[in-house]
């Protein structure tokens, strides 16, 4: 099924947004539609339903709106026509304030006064008027600017002249500095993930370099990355040596250092030194490609409060009609408030209508979510979605993986043993030579260790012993390196108690030493737990090592709950059971829950955090999955919802801290304007609040709510 995206110009109105969603959304053939306001783009899924039959829907829904397909979108040509319109509506503001100042007050005939007076709403109304007509006869529709013509007109009608203007005049002002201040979050938003590179410089066969665009980049390639440019695309360094800034990838500060066969990744900038990189992904596969699709993609996965709010907003309007109505008929029936008049029925059923709009509430819910993706990306954290910003607040307990999330995953040799006459230079020598042909871990950090020269060794008959070590002949001697299974150590173990691993060395058939390997704690990481131990949040650790080498790393960083020797299948069951003891004690409190992911009534979320490739089925599995330094695994962007893209276990408190922040913003945007709009329609029915304090409860409060949204970028 092929998937489009067009951006919505001219989309100036949040609930007309929700609008398009619902008109679009009825149509079966459509899936997976999505109107997001925050970036005024359109995306939906068909193979069925013609572009032209989605444009007809759009128009009927409104009229100005004009579909762009967002591949060929130019956002410099965007921005001037945005501009353009601006100036044109501040001139023609300007022009109606003179006309209107000049027939209310000028000494002027009455005939001519009243003229002007006309004109000005006129020139005022206009476009008001005209996008309102265009709805109501094609879309059969009443939308806020239908109400604010009807309060217009109605008011001039009533003999308050003044009035009526003063609400076209403070509306149009109010919907300009709203378009600049929503236009403001969307660049903010924009700048803080200004991450894609504009071009490559590739290196052609005659050492000549020609500036292309990263599409065009093919693996194998060669590309010049000189001082003060973003790196294009992942690859291997193959000349040259430079200083990265990974800040817009990983949020840390601190430069990287770029060498000779190190991989580097698009989106850092080199920031002293120049580089030749071997290109290892096309763009579509690389990072900062697979970053920005994320983020783009993110907010397209609406919150239970999002998607409870557009629907509210869907019946809020004609909810106040309604009463609008009611207000006019009812009044003067039951009290001894006249239908006409400056403080009539009518005029309080006008200044219901002007109040009526929900764009404060359409317009902060979804650039709330927006924004707290945006800022936590800066950070270095990847949220795939809305509603994931809603779980990560409501953690309460945290199943660490230890390989590679707590521990760093790199062996360090703590001490060598011998046996016999052998030094323990010599010890190591004879374990490096064997592990330099092999992968593992520990054989890595042993191999790393050796200090002396072992490329040009030649030895015979190298055997892997899966699960216990290797063996291979040296110099005529036959040479066993693992575990004490492997060389039938007495009365020794692998695995010790102060949390060591012992690998033993055998040569022919005398035991003549071993090396013990222990696991580093990643920096911050005790900190970290007792941080999220402040805040409430249980922690536990599920690991396939050994009970004595588990529980000595648990203790060290403060753990308690830990479970050790376990397999994949296991921690995937254990992690069921934490979910289902979560649930119980949610429904105790009466909120209720069962084994879905992020089920809505559950309020106690349970995230699991790993390294993102063995850990796959567990990260899927948890309320929240969130894979550590996984900016270069697929795996791990695939299995888990958040992804941390440094080993910096700390990044998980900051992702509270946005989610909490940004939850925060979006009840205070909620309750403010919900109560700003509830008083002042209680005090217009009693006669004590006009149009002009109606227009403030509308387009006052959407500017306020937006301001206080880009808080969260801060």
């Amino acid at each position: 099924m092929k998937k489009y995206e067009f951006i919505l110009k001219d989309l100036d109105c949040a609930a007309c947004a929700n609008e398009i969603q619902e008109k679009l959304e009825k149509n079966p053939k459509l899936h997976n539609v999505n109107v997001n306001f925050a970036k005024l783009k359109l995306t939906y899924e068909t193979d069925e339903v013609s572009e032209e039959e989605v444009r007809k829907a759009v128009k009927e829904q409104e009229p100005d709106v004009e579909m762009i397909d967002a591949t060929v979108k130019n956002t410099n040509q965007e921005d001037e026509d945005e501009n353009g319109e601006i100036k044109t509506d501040i001139i023609r503001l300007v022009i109606g304030i003179i006309l209107a100042g000049i027939g209310l007050y000028a000494p002027v005939p009455p005939i001519i006064g009243t003229v002007l007076v006309i004109l000005a709403y006129i020139v005022l109304l206009y476009k008001t008027a005209k996008i309102a007509l265009k709805m109501l006869f094609t879309g059969k529709k009443i939308n806020e600017k239908m109400l604010i013509t009807i309060s217009c007109i109605g008011a001039y009608c009533v003999g308050e002249h003044l009035e009526g203007l003063m609400v076209i005049i403070l509306y149009e002002i109010g919907e300009i500095l709203e378009d600049k201040s929503v236009d403001k979050s969307r660049k903010s938003i924009k700048e803080l993930m200004n991450i894609k590179p504009e071009y490559a410089n590739l290196k052609k066969g005659n050492n000549e370099i020609k500036r292309v665009s990263p599409e065009e980049v093919k693996i194998g390639d060669t590309i010049l990355i000189k001082e003060g440019e973003k790196i294009p695309l992942d690859g291997i360094v193959t000349k040259g040596t430079a200083d990265l800034n990974t800040a817009s990838l990983t949020g840390e500060s601190k430069l990287a250092q770029a060498q000779l066969g190190k991989k580097v990744l698009s989106g850092s900038i080199v920031v002293d030194g120049m580089l030749e990189v071997q290109v290892t992904n096309e763009y579509k596969e690389s990072t900062v490609s697979r970053i920005l699709e994320l983020v783009e993609n993110a907010t397209d996965r609406k919150a239970k409060t999002e998607t409870f709010v557009n629907k509210a907003a869907s019946i809020y309007t004609p909810i106040v009609i309604g009463l609008a109505v009611a207000v006019a008929v009812l009044l003067p029936l039951f009290t001894d408030v006249p239908f006409t008049g400056n403080n009539g029925s009518i005029y309080r059923a006008l200044v219901f209508l002007v109040i009526s709009c929900p764009c404060s509430i359409a317009i902060s819910v979804p650039l709330s979510y927006f924004s707290g993706i945006g800022k936590s990306s800066k950070e270095g954290i990847l949220i795939k979605g809305s509603d994931y910003i809603d779980a990560i607040k409501d953690i309460k307990e945290i199943v660490f993986d230890k390989t590679g999330t707590l521990t760093k995953g790199e062996f360090e040799i703590k001490k060598i043993e011998t046996y016999q006459n052998y030094t323990e230079q010599e010890i190591l020598r004879y374990s490096a030579i064997g592990e330099k042909y092999s992968n593992h871990p520990i054989a890595k950090s042993i191999v790393k260790a050796n200090n002396e020269q072992i490329e040009n060794v030649e030895i015979q008959n190298f055997k892997e012993i899966a699960g216990k070590g290797l063996s291979y002949n040296y110099n005529g001697k036959t040479i066993l390196v693992g575990n004490s299974t492997l060389v039938e150590a007495p009365n020794n173990n692998t695995n010790n108690d102060d949390g060591t691993t012992k690998i033993y060395v055998k040569i022919d058939g005398d035991l003549v030493g071993a090396i013990l390997l222990g696991d580093t704690i990643k920096e911050g990481t005790k900190e970290t737990i007792k941080k999220l131990k402040a805040l409430g949040i249980r922690t536990s650790m599920f690991t396939g090592d050994s009970k004595a080498i588990a529980e000595k790393i648990g203790k060290e960083i403060g753990i308690e709950n830990i479970k050790s020797e376990m397999l994949p299948q296991d921690k995937y069951n254990e992690l069921e059971k934490i979910i289902e003891a979560n649930a119980k004690v949610d429904s105790k409190t009466g909120t209720g829950t069962n084994s879905k992911k992020l089920n809505s009534s559950q309020k106690g979320k349970v995230a699991f955090v790993g390294d993102g490739i063995n850990d796959s089925p567990v990260l899927a599995r948890a309320d929240v999955g969130i894979s550590m330094g996984g900016v270069g695994s697929e795996s791990a962007i695939e299995a888990s919802d958040v992804v941390i893209m440094t080993d910096n276990i700390s990044k998980i408190l900051d992702a509270i801290k946005i989610s909490k922040k940004t939850c925060r913003i979006i009840k205070e945007n909620l309750i403010f304007s919900v109560g700003v709009k509830v008083i002042i329609l209680l005090l217009s029915t009693i006669g004590m609040s006009g149009m002009w304090q109606a227009v403030f409860a509308d387009v006052g409060v959407t500017i306020i709510t937006i301001f206080n949204t880009l808080r969260i970028l801060k």
